[in-house]
């Protein structure tokens, strides 16, 4: 199971939802800090983490290219090609601009005197530890690093099989978001029950209904505002998954980096009927798939 939790805004819940899931997970899991801009899951976990245990990092990098200029003759297909505009030739030698580089390699391909080679480019560095049975695999991008998505997918990668992960989704909608939500199995949009929340909510239901993803919604501070999050989702038939109430112990546990399933134990239980709820609405998703796969076989 790849579990994503994602929102439609910041300040929602989403990292107070995914570490604590993790935590009552009762196994082995992989906890994916996605936000790469301002990985913060480390912070609830603190307590958690293995005698001896640091966080192991990695640099990584992407590949920009490098004109020999004693080559290139100035034909310009490379800019052409780029669609990123991150090199551009005038009849001269070509400008790089590395932070705009997607990495695809496809300027040195089409540059027919061979005059392009890439080097690496650092942009972030992806990191690794262990707390109790939660593998915490974060990214963190270079400050004024302009791309995310590809950090995002590197972390991805470390993804082991058979392995459960939850993937801490950046807020929005945007390309960090779409990488990290492609492939998961399920997605969880946190809202709250406001004007700025429900506006939100919407735009994250039409971005997971634009992927075709699985997803359910849930309601954090539930008491603050009105129900118009309860009215939209029963129109657009979206199941509400769980309810966290707007309790002052849980903002207290909050801003003293504990978990809610740790600080008040008597919400241990909704958490752990999530993670049912979730492999539930997984399974009934895949049987459908097949049968849908199988009657398509025998028409």
């Amino acid at each position: 199971m790849i579990l994503a939790v994602a929102s439609g805004k910041g300040g929602t819940g989403k990292t107070t939802i995914s570490v604590n899931l993790a935590r009552v997970f009762g196994a082995p899991v992989q906890l994916l800090d996605c936000d790469v801009e301002e990985p913060n899951a480390h912070l609830f976990l603190q307590a958690y983490f293995l005698p001896g245990t640091e966080r192991a990092a990695e640099t990584f990098t992407l590949p920009v290219p490098e004109v020999d200029e004693s080559i290139c003759n100035g034909c310009g297909e490379c800019g052409r090609f780029c669609e990123y505009n991150a090199i551009v030739s005038f009849g001269l030698k070509p400008l790089v601009f590395p932070d705009m580089c997607h990495g695809c390699g496809g300027c040195a391909l089409v540059c027919q005197p061979k005059a392009i080679h890439e080097k690496d480019h650092r942009i972030g560095l992806v990191e690794t530890a262990q707390a109790g049975n939660i593998t915490l695999i974060q990214g963190r991008l270079d400050v004024g690093m302009p791309m995310a998505p590809p950090l995002i997918r590197a972390l991805k990668t470390r993804l082991r099989n058979g392995l459960p992960a939850i993937l801490d989704a950046p807020p929005g909608t945007s390309c960090p978001v779409i990488a990290t939500l492609r492939g998961v199995d399920f997605a969880l949009l946190v809202t709250e029950p406001t004007p700025f929340g429900l506006h939100d909510l919407k735009l994250a239901v039409a971005m997971v209904r634009e992927i075709a993803l699985a997803f359910g919604v849930i309601v954090n501070r539930m008491g603050i505002g009105d129900g118009r999050i309860h009215e939209y989702c029963q129109e657009q038939h979206i199941p509400i998954l769980l309810e966290i109430p707007d309790d002052r112990r849980i903002a207290e546990a909050y801003s003293q980096g504990r978990l809610i399933v740790e600080a008040l134990p008597e919400y241990r239980g909704l958490f752990e009927r999530l993670i049912k709820t979730i492999e539930n609405r997984i399974h009934a998703g895949r049987l459908y798939a097949a049968s849908t796969s199988v009657t398509k076989g025998q028409s």
